[in-house]
Formats: structure tokens, sequence, C-alpha cells
């Protein structure tokens, strides 16, 4: 049945610029000289012009002549721009014609040199479809760049300013990294505590604060009261407390994490200063002085500190009444300066040790270095004899091939040097190999040679045949020899001693073996005093919070078993494998620096793959062994040209996978929280809705989001997996045209919500 689509937002289309502008464009008195470039600006270039505005400790005016000019929005707009396939022309050329065909980029900027731009017009209004929602205010593609251009300046100003345990909307400082730090860097934790906030938006005190943070380092006016606009018409919002930070969701906004750290900025430095003072009273010791003459260890009291965004963890080495203290000047200074409302139900000090603590969607817990690097299992060793052994074979069987081709070589060798003696005198050829020959003779018998000296047992041998019987050594039989002789046997008793002689070849070799057994109790004993007298963090991933979310999706029955998700059949063949693959490989990527990763990798490998499997066979009304003999194990797929593809990670890569990429990867909430239900539409084709996407070859997809087709709401935490996400409601049943190329990238995960207009949706009829 075809469905009547209409377009709720027009996007109005202006005529590319004249490439001839005006150096005085935005100002008569200081001329930029980038005014009539159309190339974005270099993130160094950017960098410059920021500093170049610093002054008396302060930045000024970065509004009109930085976030203003052209090129500047023009790279905001390079940001924002989605990957997409080459079209064979420069970058530059049509990026720009791709922004002019939405809105005048100078028009913009002149809006915002003159405090003109209409920052309420740009903000959409998305109503829910339940009472118990909440409208959603989303900004549209033009305030986006303003947003994003705000981002990158601010980004400039206070990167360098956060302490080092601020992680979270900066670049390489994400998710991976903390974890990282974690586990490298804490030594013997004792007490450590989670600041948990209770669900609050910002509200106009909280903006009155964010901004005299601000006006500490930038004195501008106009910025200030732009940021003040975006938080009064909703287009910017602050939600601590909830699940959707850094999990790219269309709620969340890409000033929010920057803004986030401003504000904790100086809650940040306090703590970092108790951690300095602290360091100085505790001073560290070098690794020779850590144990006294009586075996006492040192262990000097720190204070480890991590914040991601509104995620705030605390960790002591010292005593819980130390830990006590900190905690509460923790809650005093944020519920009294910051003004932030602190749960202190969830805010309690857990032992480091005894109980485990979420951060960051993982657990984390206090265990020896032996649980993190435990000593080969039994079942281990007997494979790596099987292996040595398997090693150990193919290497004779090399060897006897070697002997072989040696043997060959060398009969036709004799063999032609026979032939040659018979029939001349002597030999006569253009080129000489006579030094080659005698090279590969030589190299034979060096071989032959070091391969007999190996054996102990030949060796000796030969060595009592040719010392045995020495009755030239007697003094009265010597005198009667001449002295040539005498000499000549001399020195080959000393060659036979020296190279055969098997005493000191056998002392070398218990001397390897003594060493080896020597480095192997060192190690056991380092091992053992690590054991107890050190402790290291270990982060796990929540397996029963995500059985539940496998449960709660669909992907298994009560019984945990793999069951096909019906809704999904509405699909095509491979939408639905990318939908799947979308899903664990997020799962991959963000556990992957986990204690217990391969608990994760079989239920991506079992549960996931078979539902994906069972989901198929369901919609082609087969069974699940016909659509395995269809797909196979690794879900294969063909292109229109009839090319293989493979989207779900195989068995050999997932069994591959491990903690080598550190990143900042986002949860996959949003992933499987929401469903892309393909519709047929007669009208005309609208352009894709992802940024700067030129594409008339869309389709028009249909969001389901999860919450609603359970009938559950995700503040209900009995029926919600605690820690999980969710897309605001208004977003439900929405149709958004999506080209071919962005589908997949959002089905399997490479870009979210965020990286599309949702307010160019249509409405179905």
């Amino acid at each position: 049945m075809l469905i009547n689509l209409r377009r709720t937002i027009r996007i109005p289309f202006h005529p590319k610029p004249s490439l001839c502008i005006p150096l005085n464009l935005f100002s008569t008195s200081a001329p930029n000289p980038n005014a009539n470039s159309t190339e974005p600006l270099l993130e160094s270039q950017l960098k410059s012009l920021v500093l170049s505005h610093y002054k008396h400790g302060k930045f000024t005016n970065l509004l009109q002549n930085v976030v203003a000019l052209p090129t500047v929005l023009l790279a905001a707009c390079q940001n924002l721009t989605t990957p997409q396939a080459p079209n064979g022309n420069g970058l530059s050329p049509s990026l720009l014609d791709s922004v002019s065909k939405r809105f005048s980029i100078h028009e913009m900027g002149r809006e915002l040199f003159e405090n003109r731009f209409d920052i309420g017009a740009c903000s959409v209004t998305m109503a829910a479809q339940r009472n118990r929602g909440e409208s959603l205010v989303l900004p549209n593609l033009k305030l986006k760049v303003l947003i994003e251009a705000i981002r990158m300046v601010l980004g400039i100003v206070y990167d360098e300013r956060f302490v080092t345990f601020s992680y979270g909307g900066r670049v390489n400082m994400g998710r991976h990294t903390a974890i990282r730090y974690l586990k490298n860097s804490v030594e013997n934790p004792s007490w450590w505590f989670t600041v948990s906030f209770n669900c609050e938006k910002f509200d106009q005190q909280h903006v009155n604060k964010l901004c005299m943070f601000m006006q500490e380092k930038i004195e501008d006016e106009s910025l200030i009261n732009v940021i003040k606009r975006l938080f009064e018409c909703g287009a910017v919002r602050i939600e601590l407390g909830g699940c959707f930070f850094g999990r790219g969701f269309p709620q969340e906004s890409g000033l929010s994490s920057i803004l986030i750290n401003i504000y904790f900025n100086g809650f940040d430095k306090e703590i970092q200063e108790m951690r300095l003072k602290k360091n100085q009273e505790h001073p560290k010791f070098d690794s020779n002085e850590l144990v006294s003459k009586d075996g006492v260890f040192y262990k000097p009291v720190k204070i480890y500190a991590v914040r991601y965004l509104d995620e705030i963890l605390v960790i002591t080495s010292g005593s819980k009444m130390l830990t006590m203290d900190l905690k509460n000047w923790v809650v005093k200074h944020i519920e009294g300066i910051l003004e932030l409302k602190v749960d202190g139900i969830k805010t309690a000090i857990h032992s480091a040790v005894s109980e485990k603590i979420a951060f960051l969607g993982m657990e984390l817990q206090a265990v020896k270095p032996s649980v993190l690097n435990p000593p080969m299992s039994e079942k281990a060793m007997r494979a790596r004899k099987k292996y040595i052994r398997q090693k150990e074979v193919r290497a004779q069987e090399l060897k006897n091939a070697r002997e072989r081709n040696r043997k060959k070589l060398g009969l036709k060798i004799m063999s032609h040097v026979y032939k040659k003696l018979k029939r001349s005198d002597g030999f006569k050829f253009e080129y000489q190999i006579k030094n080659e020959v005698r090279e590969i003779f030589r190299t034979w018998a060096d071989e032959t040679v070091q391969e007999y000296l190996g054996s102990l047992e030949e060796r000796w041998d030969w060595y009592r045949k040719l010392s045995a019987g020495n009755f030239l050594s007697l003094r009265h039989i010597r005198d009667q020899l001449p002295q040539e002789l005498v000499d000549a046997y001399d020195n080959f008793q000393e060659q036979v001693d020296k190279h055969l002689n098997p005493v000191k070849a056998r002392r070398a070799l218990e001397d390897e073996e003594r060493r080896i057994k020597d480095e192997e109790e060192k190690k056991y004993v380092k091992g053992t005093v690590e054991d107890l007298t050190k402790l290291c963090v270990k982060a796990d991933a929540p397996i029963e919070l995500i059985r539940k979310m496998v449960r709660l999706i669909g992907f298994t029955n009560h019984m945990g078993r793999p069951r096909p998700i019906t809704l999904l059949t509405a699909l095509e063949d491979t939408d639905i494998i990318k939908w799947y693959a979308g899903i664990g490989r997020r799962w991959l990527e963000f556990y992957c620096c986990c204690h217990n990763f391969k608990m994760v990798k079989t239920v991506v490998t079992y549960h996931l793959r078979f539902s994906c499997i069972l989901t198929l066979a369901e919609k082609h009304e087969s069974t699940k062994r016909e659509a395995l003999k269809h797909f196979t194990k690794d879900l294969k797929v063909f292109d229109i040209n009839g090319n293989e593809e493979v989207h779900f990670p195989t068995e050999r890569q997932v069994k591959m996978m491990g903690d080598k990429n550190l990143s900042d990867p986002k949860p996959v909430d949003g992933t499987f929280s929401l469903a892309l239900i393909r519709l047929a539409s007669d009208e005309p084709p609208y352009s894709c809705v992802a940024h700067f996407c030129d594409k008339t070859d869309t389709v028009v997809y249909r969001v389901r989001l999860l919450q609603n087709r359970l009938n559950v709401n995700p503040v209900d935490e009995k029926k919600w997996v605690p820690g999980m996400g969710a897309i605001n409601e208004s977003l439900n049943l929405k149709c958004f045209p999506v080209c071919p190329d962005h589908i997949h990238d959002l089905y399997t995960g490479r870009i979210t919500f965020q990286d599309i207009d949702c307010t160019s949706f249509v409405d179905g009829g």
C-alpha cells in the first residue's frame, strides 16, 4: 500500500553567492584577509585566529571576529558533513555548493556579526505522542552549524586548561582512555565512590553560573548572550543524572559536552590541588627503596579522580575516614558552589576489594595482579606442548626435504663435473661457477657440523673413540718420533678437546637450565609479593545487564535462547543483517577493554547471530537449517552486481578482537532502541536528511522506538534496564528520507541521529 508523505520542514533555497566578496564584508575598520575565501579554515589556522584575540588574560570579540567568519562557519559545516561516496570534485567547492543550497553562509555570518541571528526561528519543537512524554526542541541544520562553530572555538579556548582526568568531549580523551588510566595508573585502591546526580535540567541559575565561569576567560557579551538564548529556546539543554550524554541521541546537543566540562572545571582543579597536596604529604619512593630491611612495604596514600562529563569517580588508597571526609567535601562543593543536587543514597562509599562499582557502563573492582594476568592453566600448557611438538615435526620435515634437495643437487653437480672431465681435458665456461659451488658446499658443511655439534651423545661417542688409547702421550714413545709428527698429534688432540669434548657443552647447557629455573623462581616470587602487596583495577562488562538488554529487546526468550524479531521482517534481508551487525560491532568495540570480553563475544556470536538467522527464516517462511544453508553462518549476502558482502562480524574476526584500539565508542543504546521500517511512497523523492547530503535517490523510513513498541517507560527501572538510554519519544513514527549510503551507515552504527537533520522529517498521511 502506498503512503502519501509530505515534508513538514521546508528548507529555503538560496542561490550560490558570488565568489567576489568585498574584504570589508563585516567590518570597515579591520578587514579580514580570509573574508573572500571559500575554503574552510584548518585546525591550526583556526587556533591561530582564536589566540590572536587573547588580550590581558581574556579572549575578546570571539563571536563577531571568529565565529561569524564564513571560513569558520564553513569549517563547522565540514565537521558536520557526514561521509559519503566521492563525486570526483574537490572537497571545498562541493561543500560550498551543498551549503549554499540550504542557506547562505555569508548572510548567516552577517547576521551573527550584527546580532540579528534568530535562534528561535531555527529551532523546531517536536511534541511527544504520549502524555507522559515531553516535547523536544531540536535545532535545524543552520543552527547546528552555529553550535558546531561555537564548540570549535570553545574547544581551542579551554581544552589545554582542563585537567588531565577530565574525559569526554575532548580529542583522544574518551571512555577507553579513562579505563586505560584506571587500569594502568591506579594502585592499591581501598575505597571509592561515584557522584550520582538527581535528574534535573539546567535552569536559569545554572546557566547564569555557567556564563559567569565563562566570563572568567572570555570577554564577549554577544557570545554569552547567544549561549543564553540557546538554553532559553531549548536547542541546547543539559540534564544531569540522565542516560543520553555521549550516546549519539538527538536530544544531546553538540555543545553540551564542552559546556559540562567548563561548568565542572573549577571543581576539577580543586580536586587536582587536593591530589597534589596529598602527594607532597606522602612522597613516592624509588622502586629500590620500597622494601625496608624488615620486609615492611610502604604504600603512600593517594587520591585518584576520573570525570567523564557528568559521571564522577573518586578513589583513595587511604583509610575510610579519609574517604568519608573527601566525599563530604565533594558533595558540599557540588551542592554549594555548583548548586547541583546530589543523590545521597547512590553516592555511597564502597570497598574497592569486596564490592563492584558501576562507572562508564562497566563494572570496576580492585583485584590482585594475578587475576588480571593469571598463570597458564594445565589445558593451555598441554596445548602449548602440542604446538611445540607440531612445530618440531614441521621443522624435521623441512630438514629432511632440504637434505633430499641437497643430495639431488650434489649428484647433479658431480654428474656434470664427471661428464665434463670425460669429454675434455678441463672445464671451459663462459662464467666461472667455482666460487658459487664452493659457497654452496661450504654452507652445507657448516650446517651439518652445527647439527652434529648440537648432539651431546654423538660428540661424546666420537670424543671417546678419538681420545682412547692415547699411547703417543707416553714420553719414551714421543722421544722416538719426529717432532713434526708429535706437534701434529698434539694439535689434533687440542682440536678434539676443543670441539668434541662434551663436558663444556654439558656445563653450558646446565648453566642455561639453571638460569631459566632461577628466572622462573624470581618471577614466581615477584608475582607472590605483588599479590600480597598490590591491587589493580579490573574492568568488567555488566553481563547481567547485557543479558537483560538482550531479553528486553527480544533477541532471546525467557529461557535465554535466540528468537526472531517479527518487526524486522518488513526490512530487506541486507538491512536486517546490517541492523544486527551494527549492534554486534558496537558492543564489541565498546567492551573490548573489559577483562570478561569473551562473554560479550559469546553474546554476539551466538545470541545475536542466531536471532538474525531466525528472523530471516521467519521472513522467508523457512526453517533455520534452510536459512543457514542460504545465508551461511557468516550471514553472506550479494549486492546488485553479484558481489559477496559480509556485514556481520565473522567468528574469526570476533576471536581476534581485543584491547587494541583506544577510542571513545558510543554505547549501543541508540542502535537497538529503534528500528527503521522502510515505506513505499508515490511522492517525488526527497533529499537525504544526512547533513549536507545532496542525493535524491532516497527511501523513506519510519522510526519505531523500543519503549513505544514495548509500552515501557524508560524511567521505570524495574521494567527498563538501568543505565540504558532511550531516544526521545517525540521521534516515534516520524519518517525520514535517507539515501542508501547513509542508511547503511546508520544501521551499522557509523553515524547516529546526531549526524542527521531530524527537523527535516516527513509526515505519513
